[in-house]
């Protein structure tokens, strides 16, 4: 039984906050309680409510505030010396490391935070640490090293009645699944964890896990209608919230969505106003997705071969240099599509 999902990112006089509060406001009562935690010479509260401000940040895609926000949360937390608080601004550093495409950085702060939070005796703290961790080599494409410390992350978040760190092993699972084709299993994954969401009032694990399912039912249904309907009720929550990086990668697989359905010019539309939101939040792992069902569109609608022989083969490098795996793979699969391999830009 899984209790209402809560944010444990939200400490000291900020434990009120809701999972589902607008960030916009949690930056400014965090801001507000920070100042106030500063003026008093509380360093241990200061480290706490400089956390929530760092996330609420790094939300909103306000990388180079959150960068400063999660070091200050730091100094703060070790100048106290408080273990635990040094490791949740560690995980926010990595978080947010592994958002702008940093990943050895990403894996050095989240590996540092999961054994500070042992030491420190935080349990939440070293498993959000170690789902970072998790997270990081999934993304880059290494399932077999992570996929198991997923399932143990479930075992754990399961046996502990957590609903939201539950839903996030699920749709990361699911994810990988997905990747590797096992549609059905995807599908199962993604449809639980959406049911566990919204029993516990976990609007982003939500509109993820909504996000998931959209992907699914177009790809494995072809059933544009339903996944479109999908993403906008996953929209709505984001707006709400202001989630910024979860709306520009909805955005992107609304894109994913029109395109398979061979709605091109929709399509191209939409991956742009992605490519935007994701290079204003910093976020390059997002932009290389969008530029590449951009260049995908694009050359259906008949760009020059060159141009797009050219922009494909930008895209392999990038994503070669980066370490992601899965989006190099998916570049390899379009340069095929479209008879422009690396030979043809030489």
């Amino acid at each position: 039984m899984y209790g209402k999902a809560f944010a444990p990112e939200y400490q000291g006089a900020l434990t009120s906050l809701s999972v589902n509060s607008s960030l916009v406001d949690v930056l400014a009562e965090g801001i507000e309680r920070l100042r106030e935690a500063e003026r008093s010479g509380r360093r241990d509260e200061e480290a706490r409510c400089g956390l929530a401000v760092a996330e609420a940040h790094r939300r909103l895609g306000q990388v180079e505030d959150a960068d400063r926000a999660w070091k200050a949360s730091y100094r703060a937390a070790r100048a106290a010396g408080d273990p635990a608080a040094m490791a949740w601004a560690l995980w926010s550093g990595g978080t947010l490391a592994r958002q702008r495409g940093a990943f050895p950085l990403a894996r050095r702060l989240l590996g540092l935070a999961a054994d500070l939070g042992e030491r420190g005796g935080d349990v939440v703290v070293r498993g959000y640490s170690l789902a970072g961790l998790a997270e990081t080599g999934r993304i880059q494409g290494d399932y077999a090293a992570v996929g198991r410390l997923h399932e143990q992350l479930l075992a754990e978040a399961r046996r502990r009645g957590e609903a939201r760190h539950t839903v996030w092993a699920l749709e990361g699972i699911a994810q990988m699944h997905r990747n590797t084709g096992s549609y059905d299993r995807a599908y199962a994954l993604f449809e639980e964890a959406a049911g566990i969401a919204a029993r516990a009032e976990d609007r982003r694990g939500h509109a993820w896990a909504l996000r998931g399912l959209a992907d699914i039912v177009s790809v494995r249904d072809g059933d544009t209608g339903r996944a479109l309907a999908l993403l906008s009720e996953a929209e709505t929550a984001c707006r709400a919230m202001n989630l910024s990086s979860a709306l520009a990668y909805n955005h992107k697989m609304r894109g994913n969505v029109l395109y398979r359905a061979g709605r091109y010019a929709e399509a191209r539309e939409l991956y742009e106003l992605a490519l935007t939101e994701f290079r204003v939040m910093s976020e390059p792992r997002g932009e290389a997705l969008a530029r590449l069902g951009l260049a995908k569109s694009l050359a259906r609608l008949g760009r020059d071969r060159a141009e797009t022989a050219a922009e494909l083969a930008d895209l392999a490098d990038v994503l070669q240099r980066a370490g992601l795996r899965h989006a190099r793979e998916m570049v390899t699969r379009a340069q095929a599509e479209f008879g422009v391999g690396a030979e043809a830009v030489r």
